[in-house]
């Protein structure tokens, strides 16, 4: 089955606005077995919509047409439709007297361009917009459907969740294949393509790999015809070349899988941070939830700071620098110390582009992690792709300790095109 998207809008073309609503749309078929077969953007003109309209009717089974469906005089993905079935408009008397309830519930009077919002095409089905004032409509043109959706964001996702997928899904030929992921950190894609290419995979099967550094996703799509006695054999054999790089085996984020191994122990985690800046505990809270683990974290960047708030003794930072493996183990006891947790982080390093000396270049970033048993540390040097890049990948190695060492693997990996200058654990 072929799917099109049409993305309207002069503000796209221009560059006023990122088109982010077409990469999420590609990501839920994705998730569904589906996928696009290709994708245009055109502006706010007629002709181009017309044109646009009948490439997809020649090409797809299927179009999602987004954008155009506003009250104002440069919306024309509704009239343009219709000038394209040759045919005329209708209102849909449900949708005005929607419109006219919500802006009497505002005190106002709708204005009159709104009606605008409430005419489709005369041979068109509505598509419900429980969210929004532009309803969304569908035609059919050949073997073609075309489906109309409002730019909005939020508007748009909840329409392609609740009734465009589902059609799609409907119609469908054959049962979509199975999707399987495997997230992953700390190897390169050339690596995983070592690790997994010779793997032998039933029919069908096909192996990928998208990258999101400082993580790389492994994704295995599955036919409907695998048995699931193959499958689990296939996926037996991924988990056991993976090993302890892969951090979950679903479509969760390296925090939110902390998250829930974190309250499953019910224990109590601080962060300490330096070159990352408070990006570790960014991403910690960006999970809801996670203030039932996570007490507090410090962002110290200045030798004063870190002996103030941490206690980092004045003796260790003349002795080994602020970018050392010491440092960063008593930033971490004292995190733990002050918010009275379980388990501390600590990073410090030098991101760039400028701080770096012979022995501890751009990218060398001292770790640690506290724990009830003890102490791991390591000092790293992270390939120098950009500050920006050397703080994510700091931020991940830091989280990554911390899972492995719930999850049981060694804390101190092996990292590709990451050297060791060292690593050690003290315990209590």
């Amino acid at each position: 089955m072929k799917i099109a998207l049409i993305s309207t809008g002069e503000e796209i073309l221009a560059g006023d606005i990122v088109d982010t609503n077409s990469a999420w749309l590609a990501e839920q078929l994705h998730e569904h077995g589906l996928k696009l077969a290709w994708h245009v953007t055109v502006g706010d003109d007629m002709a181009s919509l017309l044109d646009a309209f009948s490439l997809a009717a020649e090409r797809s089974d299927f179009c999602i047409v987004n954008g155009g469906l506003g009250p104002t005089t440069d919306d024309l993905s509704a009239e343009a439709a219709a000038t394209w079935l040759g045919e005329g408009m209708r209102e849909l008397p449900e949708w005005r007297d929607k419109l006219e309830q919500y802006y009497a519930k505002l005190n106002r009077v709708m204005p009159a361009s709104n009606i605008k919002q409430a005419m489709i095409p005369e041979s068109a089905q509505m598509i419900d917009n429980p969210v929004g004032t532009a309803c969304g409509f569908a035609i059919q043109h050949d073997n073609c459907q075309l489906m109309f959706t409002p730019g909005v964001p939020h508007e748009f996702k909840r329409m392609i969740h609740d009734q465009v997928i589902p059609t799609l899904l409907q119609h469908a030929q054959q049962q979509a294949p199975s999707l399987h992921r495997w997230l992953t950190i700390g190897l390169s894609e050339s690596l995983l393509a070592d690790l997994l290419d010779d793997l032998p995979l039933p029919s069908g099967c096909t192996l990928g790999y998208r990258s999101s550094q400082p993580t790389i996703e492994v994704k295995l799509s599955v036919p409907s015809d695998v048995s699931e006695e193959q499958l689990s054999t296939v996926k037996q054999g991924i988990n056991q070349r993976l090993g302890g790089y892969v951090f979950v085996d679903a479509k969760l984020s390296l925090a939110a899988h902390i998250q829930q191994l974190m309250l499953a122990r019910g224990v109590k985690l601080a962060t300490a941070e330096s070159c990352t800046g408070g990006m570790i505990a960014d991403w910690l809270v960006h999970e809801a939830g996670s203030s039932a683990y996570f007490e507090r974290g410090y962002v110290t960047y200045s030798n004063e700071a870190k002996q103030q708030d941490l206690a980092v003794p004045e003796t260790v930072l003349a002795q080994y620098g602020a970018v050392s493996a010491e440092v960063a183990a008593a930033m971490a006891c004292g995190a733990s110390v002050n918010a009275n947790t379980d388990f501390a982080l600590a990073t410090s390093g030098i991101a760039g582009p400028s701080g770096d000396t012979p022995n501890k270049p751009v990218g060398t970033v001292a770790f640690a992690l506290k724990t009830p048993t003890g102490v791991y540390q390591q000092l790293l040097k992270l390939p120098n792709r950009g500050r920006t890049m050397i703080r994510k990948q700091a931020a991940a190695i830091a989280l990554d300790m911390l899972r492995r060492y719930l999850t049981g693997v060694d804390v101190l990996a092996d990292y590709s095109g990451v050297s060791e200058m060292k690593q050690e654990f003290i315990a209590n």
